[in-house]
Formats: C-alpha cells, sequence, structure tokens
C-alpha cells in the first residue's frame, strides 16, 4: 500500500504494506520467523505499488511508477513494509539491483516497468510516525523492526504486462516445464516484495516484444 508523504528522505515517497500483515487499523504483522533460512541469493525483484487511489486511515495510499517519475531524481524510499520476509528480501537487496515496478489492487495489476535500487536497506521512520497509514507502535526506536530501500525509476515497460498473461505463462510452465513455474507471484502472492531468478527476471523481460505474447 502506497502514499505519498514528506518523508525523511527528503521527498515525497510511496509506501507499501502487506494487507493480511499491518499492524495499522487494527490489523497484526506476522510473527518474525525464530531462523531464516537464505537458501537462494536473488538480484532482481518485483515490488507491488497501488496506481490508484485508495483512502487507508486518512491517507491516500495512491502510487504508481508515474508518480515515482515525478519525484526529484525520479527516486523515492520504499517504506511501509510490515511482513517480515518482504523486509528480510529489501535486507537482501544490494545497490544496482533491479526490480519490477508492479501495479497492484487495481483494475488491471501487472508490471508498468523497471526500477534499481540505489541506496540498501535502512531503518523506516514511518513505523514510528502516529499519523502514517503503517504506525508500528509495537516498534521502538531503540530497537526497530522495520527497514526500508531507496528505489530509482529506470524506464517504462515497452507494454505494460498485464496479470493474467503472466498467469498463462506460470499455468503453461508449471504443467509442461518453463522459467515461470515456481515464480513468486503466484506461489507467495500476497508479498509485496518478492524475489526473482535471473530465468524468471529474463523471461518476463522478453515478454515487452508483442512476439511472446500468448
Amino acid at each position: 500500500m502506497i502514499h505519498l508523504q514528506e518523508t525523511k528522505c527528503g521527498y515525497a515517497a510511496p509506501s507499501h504494506s502487506e494487507a493480511s500483515t499491518e499492524t495499522a487499523g487494527g490489523r497484526k504483522a506476522r510473527k518474525e520467523p525464530a531462523e531464516e533460512q537464505q537458501k537462494d541469493s536473488y538480484s532482481h525483484w518485483l515490488m507491488k505499488s497501488e496506481p490508484e487511489s485508495r483512502i487507508e486511515n486518512g491517507v491516500d495510499v495512491k502510487f504508481g511508477i508515474e508518480d515515482l517519475k515525478a519525484l526529484p531524481n525520479q527516486t523515492g524510499c520504499w517504506d511501509g513494509v510490515r511482513n517480515y520476509q518482504a523486509r528480510n528480501f529489501m535486507r537482501d537487496m544490494r545497490v544496482g539491483h533491479q526490480a519490477f515496478f508492479y501495479h497492484s489492487n487495481c483494475k488491471e495489476p501487472g508490471i508498468a516497468g523497471l526500477i534499481k535500487v540505489v541506496k540498501e536497506a535502512y531503518v523506516d521512520h514511518t513505523q514510528f510516525d502516529k499519523k502514517d497509514a503503517h504506525y508500528d507502535p509495537s516498534s521502538k526506536p531503540e530497537n526497530p523492526k522495520w527497514s526500508m530501500v531507496d528505489v530509482q525509476y529506470e524506464r517504462t515497460m515497452k507494454r505494460f504486462i498485464p496479470l493474467s498473461e503472466l498467469k498463462k505463462h506460470h499455468l503453461q510452465h508449471k504443467a509442461k516445464g518453463g522459467p515461470l513455474k515456481g515464480v513468486a507471484l503466484f506461489t507467495r502472492a500476497r508479498l509485496s516484495v518478492q524475489p526473482l531468478s535471473e530465468e524468471e527476471f529474463d523471461f518476463v523481460l522478453s515478454l515487452e516484444d508483442a512476439d511472446n505474447q500468448i
């Protein structure tokens, strides 16, 4: 979930969280696993954001790729993530990693563009802001729970790649084999920050070409 706000980054920025794990509005955050096992190392990601207006706790959470593009230096901090697995994925991100900017919770969800990480994980200040939609009263400044990264707009996709098309490829690959057979967009769908293997990333990128449409 995303909203425009003045932040300690020095510019308006997007804010994100998982609908099932928020602490704001009376919903509970997922309990942090006692042990995290990192089996894979990723350098490509998919990051979800809402491009259409929706009010949450008095704040419009709208933030699409055009909003990121309009920010100073086309850069914003990816704040508001309130899911431990998604947070940990952001902590794994390194400067230069690429991500798909995915439009979610909208009329036509799908991949809208490419962004890159320009600052690695640091403390998400919105967790301490009582006026923020993603305020977490259980998180303390001396032991903050939540992190964020800074991302920069790279480009809009040559064509928008809708979720419906990605699902067709996923089902086809699941049945017959292919790069998207286990893609997190369908196997870990609730996460707003998802890892992609290089093979998955390259295949999705190839879908920009009209000839690769199903």
